[in-house]
Parts: C-alpha cells; sequence; structure tokens
C-alpha cells in the first residue's frame, strides 16, 4: 500500500477484548478487578515499608520502591479498560485517548525495563564489589539513576508516538485488542507503516534486549562471587537477595520478548492479546508477593509495622 498523507478520518476506535468468553464477562470483571486491587495494594504496602522504614532505606529497596510506583501506574494504564470491556462488552476509545494510552503504555513499559537493568547492576556492585558499594551507590547517584531511567523511557517512546500520530485511519477501526497496544493500532492504519513498524522493531531491540544483556552480564558475574564464597551461609543469603529479582525477571522478559522482538507488529495479534495478560495481570500480581514473601527483611518490617498498629492492653 502506497502513503497516504495525514487525513485521519476515524475518530474513535472499538477495543474488541475477548469476544469468545464474553459471556462470562462478569465472572471475569470480578476476578481481574479482584487481581488489579491486589496488585496495586502489595505495591502501595511495598512502597510505604521500604520509605519507614529505616533498616529498608538503602538502594535495593528504594529502587524496589520505584520499581512498585512504576509497575502500579503501569498497569492503570490498561486494566481500567479491561474492567469495563468485561463489565458491558466492546468498549470505544477516542483516537487521542488511544494514542495516549499507547504512549503511556509504552513509556511506562521500557522505564520498567532501564529500571530492572539498573537494580541488576545494584545487585552486582552489591556481591561483587561490597567494599565499594555505599560509597558509590550513595542516594544522590540512586535518584540520578531512576531519573534517568524515566528520561531514556520518555526519549525512546516519545518519537515514535509521534511518527504513529501521523499515520492515516481510514476504514476499519475495531481494534484486536483490550487496549491501544502499539501492533494492532498500525494494523489499522490505511498509511505505509513500514518506517514506523522499522523503529518500533529497533526500539524493541535496543531497549529490551539491551536491559537484557545488562541484566544477563550482571547475574554472571553475580553468580560466579556467590559460588566462590567461602561461606554457606553468606552464599545462602546472596542467593536469597537475587532470587526474588530473578523470578520477576523471567516472567518480565519472556512475556515481552514473545511481543514485541519481532519485525512486524501485526503478527501474531491473537497471542499477544493473551501474552500481554501476563505482564499487565500475572505478573504485576505475583510481583509483591515475590519480593514480601521471599524476602526477610520486608517479612520483618511488615511484622513491626503491624505490631505498632495493635493498641495496647
Amino acid at each position: 500500500m502506497g502513503k497516504i498523507d495525514n487525513l485521519t478520518t476515524v475518530q474513535e476506535f472499538i477495543l474488541e477484548g475477548f469476544p469468545a468468553v464474553q459471556h462470562l464477562g462478569k465472572l471475569l470483571f470480578m476476578v481481574h478487578l479482584l487481581l488489579y486491587l491486589v496488585s496495586i495494594m502489595g505495591s502501595i504496602v511495598i512502597v510505604i515499608i521500604t520509605w519507614s522504614d529505616h533498616c529498608l532505606q538503602t538502594p535495593m529497596y528504594f529502587f524496589l520502591s520505584n520499581f512498585s510506583f512504576l509497575e502500579s501506574c503501569f498497569i492503570t494504564t490498561v486494566i481500567p479498560k479491561l474492567l469495563a470491556i468485561f463489565l458491558s462488552g466492546m468498549q470505544t476509545i477516542s483516537f487521542a485517548a488511544c494514542l495516549t494510552q499507547t504512549f503511556f503504555f509504552l513509556f511506562l513499559g521500557s522505564t520498567c525495563f532501564f529500571l530492572l537493568a539498573v537494580m541488576s547492576l545494584d545487585r552486582y556492585m552489591a556481591i561483587c564489589n561490597p567494599l565499594h558499594y555505599h560509597n558509590i551507590m550513595n542516594m544522590k547517584v540512586c535518584f540520578f539513576l531512576v531519573l534517568s531511567c524515566y528520561v531514556l523511557g520518555f526519549i525512546s517512546i516519545i518519537g515514535l508516538i509521534l511518527m504513529v500520530s501521523q499515520l492515516s485511519f481510514c476504514g476499519f477501526n475495531v481494534i484486536n485488542h483490550f487496549f491501544c497496544d502499539l501492533g494492532p493500532l498500525l494494523h489499522l492504519s490505511c498509511s505505509d507503516t513500514s518506517t514506523v513498524e522499522s523503529l518500533s522493531f529497533l526500539l524493541s531491540i535496543v531497549i529490551i534486549l539491551s536491559s537484557l544483556t545488562i541484566t544477563i552480564i550482571s547475574y554472571i558475574h553475580i553468580i560466579t562471587t556467590i559460588v566462590h564464597l567461602p561461606s554457606a551461609k553468606e552464599r545462602q543469603k546472596a542467593f536469597s537477595t537475587c532470587s526474588s529479582h530473578l523470578i520477576v525477571l523471567f516472567l518480565t522478559y519472556g512475556s515481552c520478548v514473545f511481543i514485541y522482538i519481532k519485525p512486524k507488529q501485526a503478527d501474531r495479534l491473537e497471542a499477544n492479546k493473551e501474552a500481554a495478560l501476563v505482564n499487565t495481570v500475572i505478573t504485576p500480581l505475583l510481583n509483591p508477593f515475590i519480593y514480601t514473601l521471599r524476602n526477610k527483611q520486608v517479612q520483618k518490617a511488615l511484622r513491626d509495622a503491624l505490631y505498632r498498629k495493635k493498641p495496647m492492653k
């Protein structure tokens, strides 16, 4: 299809959702609402605990609290529309709102990947260079690293969204998804989307695979260092601080590599829709439990906080 100038006639899109299971809509609404609230509450608890407990005011928990906040914002860009679809069927969304949702989903998602890489580097510094760790990873550096993640996420995505906004949408307006993800949106354009798709593919490789590469290299050094620790107790402690992070990484990277690391964004739309549930519903739900149930310091901080709330007899 040749390139068409930006003469967008579509004023709104229809989010298709999951028509095959729409007859279970009210049940699915209740289930996903519960999962969403549990995920948000879990993230809020992590943020409050890490900022209120003096023992958790370290770089690792500073990054963790920021990741929890970021993840709450990330799923909030998507889940409310999904709930509306389950409750009342297909949902309309204006062209501007659709582009806005696409931007925030990709911006916050990209920032999450950069922050995961920073968290891996933090664990590398703590375990492989413990003598210099506190001098290097002071709070000023931590703030700078988190801010850099947001800036990089914004710069990476804003140009892509501006290019998408210049495409023409002049025909079929039903998006085969439960939110305005980039692939299904490009699939509806009547312009030539090859340039946008090439840029999207390049950005996916740079953001996801560069973050994954940093993480893999960091953990190769971490595991090598842990294996050579003289004490079994030290090895167990080091592994326990990293195991929760590794589980989160596996869940996050797995679904996103499947969805975004491919040249044609319109490929496998139906499978992508199902895989997107993993990183917008399942992973955010599991993350607070992974971090709290597998982390003794967070468990202790929670017990202390609950104990302080109990009225004195």
